[in-house]
């Protein structure tokens, strides 16, 4: 659903061990991994690191760097620092990134966007708790972005979770 481009930057907010982000790496021109704890930031370059020396013939992933950032206390000034994007990859636990969305909001309201940095013009948020998906839906909405897709996944049989995917695209301004 993100549709990287060889010619596009890609950010994966709470990435994690790099699950999305180095099936990303493989179509983007380069990828930041950003998640909350060091820990699995450093497993995370440990995993870039193996699949860069195994994928041979298939050709070297993107560059591709991975930062510890506290992503529920993230200021629209710490956003644009961690530099422009074309798309965003947010897949939050169940507290959902209600920060991350408001921070983008008042970067975008507050004519923070100096420089080379401008919003994304897609994002793909994966939601493991519909409830904090729709909260920050309604930011992103506001902040001028529109629902173009949304679908369940029911990954668990037999349990009342489920994971939900949602895209935001910007229109051109």
């Amino acid at each position: 659903l993100l549709k990287p481009e060889a010619h596009e930057r890609v950010i994966d907010w709470f990435c994690g061990l790099g699950n999305f982000t180095l099936p990303l790496a493989t179509r983007a021109r380069e990828v930041l991994g950003v998640e909350g704890a060091q820990a699995l930031v450093t497993r995370s370059q440990e995993n870039y690191q193996m699949n860069q020396l195994a994928r041979g013939s298939l050709g070297a992933l993107a560059p591709t760097l991975f930062v510890a950032r506290n992503l529920f206390e993230i200021s629209p000034q710490a956003l644009i620092a961690d530099g422009a994007a074309e798309k965003w990859l947010v897949d939050p636990p169940r507290e959902g990134a209600y920060a991350l969305v408001q921070a983008l909001a008042e970067a975008i309201g507050e004519g923070a966007v100096t420089g080379a940095w401008v919003a994304p013009q897609r994002i793909v948020y994966v939601s493991c708790n519909p409830a904090t998906l729709a909260r920050d839906a309604a930011v992103l909405v506001s902040a001028g972005y529109r629902c173009s897709a949304a679908g369940v996944v029911n990954m668990f049989a037999h349990t009342a979770h489920v994971e939900s995917i949602a895209v935001f695209d910007r229109p051109a301004l």
